[in-house]
């Protein structure tokens, strides 16, 4: 029970830190960026799928040594959708990695670009919405 309730602390302040992080990329990518910013951003973008791997190991590591188990999850839809979106933020984040990275290299953003990036940032912020909701059917136990 104590390992299952550090899990869930663990996973909760990681999921936390996605969401400050991908607020803080997103707050930062806006006209004008500097060289500085160039740098800053590429650093939350980093940390971005560092931490979003962490929530990833930890959330698998819920569902095998949690209260409820592996048998559980393996065989829940929700669990799966709720996976199926995490992947998908995670494949709407790579043009926006893909582009800081060619920023960085070019030491500039062109206006275009950087609005494209931030449509691809909003995107991850819609699907994003969906998991929390996601979450809380799978804690509830409801299935489609």
């Amino acid at each position: 029970m104590l390992l299952a309730y550090l899990l869930a602390i663990a996973h909760h302040l990681a999921v936390f830190s996605l969401v400050i992080i991908l607020a803080a990329e997103t707050a930062l990518m806006r006209p004008g960026l500097t060289a500085r910013d160039l740098w800053r951003l590429a650093a939350l973008d980093r940390a971005y799928g560092l931490v979003a791997l962490l929530v990833l190991a930890i959330g698998f590591s819920r569902a095998v040594w949690g209260v409820r188990g592996w048998g559980y999850y393996a065989d829940n839809p929700v669990f799966w959708a709720k996976i199926a979106a995490f992947f998908g933020v995670a494949l709407l984040s790579v043009p926006p990695t893909l582009k800081i990275l060619a920023w960085r290299r070019q030491g500039g953003v062109p206006d275009d670009e950087l609005a494209a990036a931030r449509r691809w940032l909003t995107a991850e912020w819609g699907l994003f919405a969906t998991i929390p909701l996601l979450a809380a059917a799978l804690g509830l136990g409801l299935r489609p």
